[in-house]
């Protein structure tokens, strides 16, 4: 029987989980959930026969060695800055691992160690990223298998509300961690337009969006999300005019967030003594300053030429930041306090479900002739746990893994999915369970 260790048994292990659960007895599998809240472990599981919960500490090297040595394949759902002490490990214990997060520098750097050990480190294998690699390096592929030139490369994704349970001035909640919602676009965003490489600093970053359609759902709006140029090599796709990766939101989404971003109410280092004392007005007007006899109001709509009947003074007022509401945090930063404001208004209630939304735009050159094709990708979630963001990301994973202990993939060391052979499975199985890309071509 194969052992899997799965770390972490957070929101968006759900699927992961359930899906080895249900292929459990197919293929003699014991799966090892392993968090924090044993709690939580223990409920992910649901007493299944083929399964066990234990308490893991990460930061516990002698259990983490331990627990790795049993297993067959390690499955890392932690934040992204925790997969390092769990690769380090896996390389010296000759184990497979699969991670749904960016490749760090420090894990890149085991590639050499992975391959001399003949293991496989698979990361970003999630939704974003994830299915956005696969999903374009096919059409990629079959661009270039009928001698296309592609000229332009356009990949946009995000988790939004479901249309109908979209009910606030904001058209927004949290599907996924709060907390990187808040950090979003922090750091520089790189990306080639017009044969012009652009760079936009984190205060430009939501002034520059463009419009996305996407098919019975209407428009969106698009802001650049981190260092598209780096993914020219990742795919193959040197001497683009254009190539931009971006993340999507309703339209106006990205003004009325800007607005934080201008205040510098996204500050995430230093921390604001006495937090739990201030009230959520005084907190804003720290931001603003208001001079004498002027109200907070009146210098909120002065700073951003505004008038109170604007939708983004409604979705401030909407936030409460003009209230005497309490903030309950001790010790936090701006950011924290933002996020803890925020998460009382963006809270998915147990009867709302979410939405992934993603775009792959594509214009080429094939016999002389200019091709644009689009590929649209739109998942519903179940509730508010069952979510398409957990969905998403966890059966991307839990299908690789399958992958890895059937013997299916040769490829060794450091690697994201960006070949053939661990894109067609996956994207073929995914499209069975309901997730599937639509394209359209002109």
């Amino acid at each position: 029987m194969k052992r899997i260790l799965v770390v972490g048994a957070g929101r968006s292990s759900v699927y992961l989980i359930d899906y080895l659960l249900d292929h459990a007895y197919q293929y003699k599998w014991h799966i090892v959930v392993g968090d924090y809240n044993k709690d939580l472990a223990s409920q992910r599981v649901a007493h299944h026969k083929s399964s066990s919960a234990i308490f893991f500490n990460v930061n516990d090297s002698s259990q983490r060695f331990s627990e790795i040595k049993k297993s067959d394949l390690v499955i890392s759902m932690l934040p992204p800055d925790m997969h390092y002490l769990i690769a380090q490990d896996c390389v010296v214990l000759s184990k497979n691992l699969v991670t749904a997060s960016y490749v760090s520098s420090k894990v890149q750097a085991l590639d050499k160690k992975a391959k001399k050990k003949n293991i496989l480190l698979l990361n970003e294998l999630g939704l974003d990223p994830g299915i956005d690699h696969m999903s374009a390096m096919q059409m990629i592929d079959n661009i270039k298998r009928q001698e296309g030139k592609i000229k332009s490369f356009k990949s946009f994704c995000g988790g939004l509300i479901h249309p109908d349970y979209d009910d606030n001035i904001w058209n927004y909640k949290f599907t996924w961690n709060p907390r990187n919602v808040v950090l979003a676009g922090k750091g520089n965003s790189q990306f080639l337009q017009n044969n012009i490489q652009k760079e936009l600093s984190y205060k430009q970053v939501f002034n520059h969006t463009e419009d996305v359609y996407i098919p019975d759902l209407g428009h969106f709006e698009g802001y650049p999300n981190r260092d598209s140029l780096h993914y020219q090599k990742a795919y193959g796709l040197e001497g683009l005019s254009c190539i931009l990766r971006g993340t999507l939101r309703k339209k106006g989404f990205c003004k009325s967030w800007n607005m934080f971003v201008q205040l510098g109410i996204t500050k995430d280092d230093t921390i604001i003594k006495g937090s739990d004392q201030l009230t959520y007005r005084k907190y804003f007007s720290m931001f603003l300053k208001p001079e004498a006899g002027v109200s907070l109001e009146e210098a909120f709509c002065k700073k951003f030429n505004i008038s109170k009947n604007s939708i983004e003074f409604q979705k401030i007022e909407w936030l409460d930041l003009f209230s005497e509401k309490k903030i309950q945090i001790p010790e936090a930063t701006s950011a924290q306090i933002l996020q803890y404001i925020l998460e009382k208004k963006w809270k998915l209630s147990l009867q709302d479900r979410d939405m992934i939304v993603m775009q792959h735009q594509f214009e080429y050159l094939l016999k002389n002739k200019s091709h644009k094709s689009e590929s649209s990708l739109v998942v519903y979630g179940e509730g508010s746990e069952k979510t398409a963001m957990a969905k998403t990301v966890g059966l991307p994973v839990a299908i690789a893994a399958k992958l890895i202990l059937n013997n299916q993939l040769t490829l060794k060391g450091v690697c994201i999915p960006v070949y053939k052979e661990i894109y067609e499975p996956v994207l073929n199985e995914l499209k069975q369970l309901g997730i599937l890309f639509n394209e359209t071509s002109s």
